[in-house]
């Protein structure tokens, strides 16, 4: 099913200003990850959905359809640098500084929970029996509600477990029948799902030790990457790293430092880390 003009025109510019997503060198890929759900819903061609689009006051099936467009596979242990990273190093230095044995982390676009689930695991691996006196409690968000509802859950297919470090299957997850895994409860536990529009302002209480926004960026322009990290810089405490994906570059105006590829810290003028 093929989106006339004038209708991806349309739909390109909402996207736009409501989540800041850059659609419009991506109408194949809005055909093709639409049309199926569109027929399945019952709507007889693009125009007629995208009226429903418009008048949903929800954002239910904005939110759905943004999902639809933007999520890719994903798996444990993906870009298992940061995980190295946040074993070795942030984690690390958790111990050295955090005298109230806090931890501030969010998982910012986390689909369907691989991410926030497999911070709990390492959280795990590294404190072992001293876990019971850290508050780990990672704080999950994402735009689908969807996503949200899979992610709570935490039921994954076999083959997004492939890349986990021998043992870690049958430790933190249990199976539910063939080929399907769901997460332990004690690491469920420690993850808070939340809906959160990256584009709307960042008010949550505490400032975080650590932002994670991976793979997320790539369907934003210059602009909004810009304010994007200026409001994740705002939230972030002075230290705290920022983790982005390996294949998105940085705004030029970035003001983390880098630390490494795809990892950047707040350390501004005379700050303490």
């Amino acid at each position: 099913m093929q989106i006339l003009d004038c209708d991806f025109e349309r739909l390109v510019t909402f996207v736009k200003y409501k989540y800041g997503i850059d659609l419009k060198d991506k109408k194949f890929l809005v055909e093709t990850r639409l049309t199926n759900y569109i027929l399945d819903c019952g709507f007889k061609d693009f125009t007629d959905y995208c009226t429903a689009l418009y008048n949903d006051t929800s954002g239910r099936e904005v939110a759905n359809m943004i999902n639809r467009i933007t999520t890719n596979h994903t798996y444990f242990m993906r870009e298992t640098d940061h995980f190295e990273h946040f074993m070795k190093v942030f984690l690390k230095q958790a111990v050295q500084t955090k005298t109230d044995h806090e931890l501030c982390i969010w998982s910012a676009g986390c689909s369907f929970g691989n991410e926030p689930y497999n911070l709990a695991m390492c959280a795990n691996e590294f404190f072992g029996d001293e876990k019971k006196n850290w508050d780990c409690r990672i704080l999950a968000t994402d735009v689908s509600f969807h996503a949200l509802r899979n992610a709570k859950n935490g039921m994954y297919p076999e083959q997004d477990l492939e890349q986990l470090p021998p043992g870690w299957r049958e430790k933190y997850f249990r199976q539910r029948a063939k080929g399907i895994y769901q997460v332990t409860e004690d690491i469920r536990n420690d993850v808070i799902f939340k809906y959160h529009n990256l584009m709307e302002p960042i008010e949550f209480k505490k400032k975080f030790d650590l932002i994670l926004c991976r793979n997320v960026m790539i369907y934003f322009d210059e602009r909004t990457k810009s304010m994007l990290c200026r409001r994740f810089y705002d939230a972030s405490a002075e230290g705290g790293y920022l983790y982005i994906g390996h294949a998105e570059a940085a705004p030029d105006d970035m003001k983390y430092i880098k630390e490494k590829t795809a990892i950047y810290r707040k350390i501004t003028e005379g700050g303490e880390c």
